[in-house]
């Protein structure tokens, strides 16, 4: 069984709040899943994003996984019944840009914590590490800003269509 649902966006134990509602916004507009992979440095709860103003939490599907491990638990689960459900890293660790990586609809884009991405044991459990390439001298984009260009390079590459209301 080949997936064919939207795109699927992953943040590993978020910890600015704006950012996550921004590319839960993001995941709202284009149609993407997001996964919440906790903990996470602030209340992930439905109460807690619409106290934000997250007004299009309707809008999107969200899965929350407890823990690193739930997740990979969930991605098996997917694999098992024929999902390829490949984990993508962004990373500033990575070495391949996110340009010259061929995506497939059922990837899984990883996206890690602000203040320090993921630990190695994730770098490790990715299928790719990709790089959003920068000037030299700069440290990294915003999460948000670098989600919603490997999303749009993701969807271009598989010609994913936005997908309708959950």
């Amino acid at each position: 069984m080949r997936y064919l649902g939207p795109m699927r966006i992953a943040l590993y134990e978020p910890d600015i709040p704006q950012n996550a509602g921004t590319i839960l916004r993001l995941a709202a507009c284009l149609g993407a899943e997001a996964h919440i992979i906790e903990p996470a440095g602030f209340p992930v709860t439905d109460r807690a994003f619409r106290r934000a103003g997250m007004d299009y939490l309707d809008q999107v599907t969200i899965v929350r996984h407890r823990s690193f491990d739930d997740f990979e638990g969930w991605r098996k689960k997917m694999q098992d019944l024929g999902d390829r459900a490949r984990l993508i890293l962004f990373t500033t660790r990575g070495s391949v840009s996110y340009l010259d990586h061929a995506f497939r609809r059922d990837d899984v884009l990883l996206f890690g914590r602000e203040s320090a991405g993921v630990p190695d044991y994730v770098h490790e459990a990715a299928d790719a590490r990709l790089i959003i390439p920068i000037r030299p001298g700069l440290r990294s984009l915003n999460v948000a800003v670098a989600c919603a260009m490997a999303l749009g390079e993701a969807m271009r590459q598989t010609r994913a269509r936005i997908a309708a209301s959950p």
